[in-house]
């Protein structure tokens, strides 16, 4: 099947029971067995398993054509369910300009598990390569990262990973699967906050993880049942509403991210825009290569004038909300220094490539001339 219909169809047939064609909630915690330890339908208790949840497991899988899927209550439960695959004295390889939760989330295992992590510019693999040591397990990247929207190459990447008896981890949350699919590029597991592009409404959280690898299958299933960081079936159920529309939506937001990129970077009070579906940003033929259908709705900007200025604009726009997270239908806009990466010092942000004039746009599924209209009188006060 093509991604439309997988999005529509996979994990998501009509109810065996009912004939209902969207899937039921199915919100029971336990389930009657039919003697001591047999099943009915497999479903015992649901923090192990819930037919809901399992839906969407297959879904996500489905869209990311992998084997295995799981679900998980958040973006961050999903990582600290993949950063568990690491022990004691292992080591972690991850790109610089990576997502603020991340790094607090490694700097959290390199202070209560002795769990090192070394951040590198995988522009240059040489770069990487240098930041191995014997004890690598995980090599770690988003593409495109956020907030620098820096694309890289996945397929290289996982051969160095490989090479070196590494495992490579991709958030996938900014392109989402429509756009981008890493397991296809070597990837060994693909993660995502499901909070954003895929759910695509701004009423849930929740994380995803997918994987071709049964062994690994089999480790990340046993953490999410043991420590139970699983979403509730409302919000499963949720994302799978979102799931039917994901196509349609990304089409809309990376249409609409591309003209306002091109009105952003013939704006005078911009000193510069990084996006991946411009000829201008430094990965743009490699993102061609490596993505599909476009670039994404998300975009980083440089304005004139430096912090003060940034946050005048982000405070100054009407249509587009000054709000964390992204993905959703309506347009958002971030100061990343003191929302998303808060949590890293000034030098540690310069270091990632985040300067204190950077602003973040989550562009939505408004008419794109309102956006753009809301853009320019928010700089006309800057």
């Amino acid at each position: 099947m093509r991604f439309g219909t997988k999005a529509i169809r996979s994990g998501q047939e009509p109810d065996p029971i009912t004939g209902a064609v969207v899937p039921p909630i199915h919100m029971a915690s336990t389930y009657v067995q039919q003697k001591v330890g047999e099943l009915k339908a497999g479903w015992e208790y649901a923090r192990s398993g819930n037919p809901t949840r399992g839906a969407l497991e297959r879904s996500i899988a489905a869209l990311e054509n992998a084997q295995y899927g799981l679900a998980f209550a958040s973006g961050m439960a999903a990582e600290t369910a993949v950063s568990s695959l690491v022990r004691t004295g292992e080591h972690i390889v991850a790109t610089k300009d990576i997502y603020g939760g991340t790094f607090r989330l490694f700097r959290h295992l390199r202070e209560k598990y002795g769990i090192e992590s070394t951040y590198a510019d995988f522009t240059d693999l040489n770069r990487v390569e240098e930041a191995f040591t014997p004890n690598t397990r995980l090599v770690w990247i988003e593409s495109p990262s956020n907030p620098t929207l820096v694309v890289l190459d996945i397929a290289a990447i996982a051969e160095l990973a490989h090479r070196r008896n590494a495992l490579l981890v991709v958030d996938n949350t900014f392109a989402s699967p429509y756009l981008q699919t890493p397991l296809d590029l070597g990837a060994d597991i693909v993660l995502h906050s499901t909070t954003k592009y895929i759910g695509g409404h701004s009423d849930l959280i929740g994380g995803a993880v997918v994987t071709n690898d049964p062994q690994l299958y089999e480790k990340l299933y046993r953490y999410q049942n043991d420590f139970g960081g699983v979403p509730s079936p409302f919000d499963c159920w949720l994302t799978l509403r979102g799931i039917r529309t994901l196509h349609v939506r990304m089409e809309a937001h990376c249409r609409n991210a591309l003209a306002v990129a091109q009105f952003l970077e013939s704006h005078p009070k911009i000193e510069w825009v990084r996006y991946p579906g411009l000829p201008s940003h430094p990965q743009h033929e490699l993102a061609r290569k490596q993505m599909r259908h476009g670039f994404s709705g998300m975009i980083a900007v440089g304005v004139k004038g430096g912090a003060e200025a940034a946050q005048c604009f982000c405070e100054g726009t009407k249509i587009f909300n000054l709000a964390e997270s992204l993905g959703g239908a309506e347009s958002l806009i971030g100061y990343p220094p003191k929302m998303s990466h808060a949590s890293m010092s000034s030098e540690e942000r310069a270091w990632c490539g985040i300067p204190d004039n950077m602003v973040r746009l989550s562009v939505g599924l408004e008419d794109v001339n309102d956006l753009i209209e809301d853009l320019q009188q928010a700089l006309e006060s800057v």
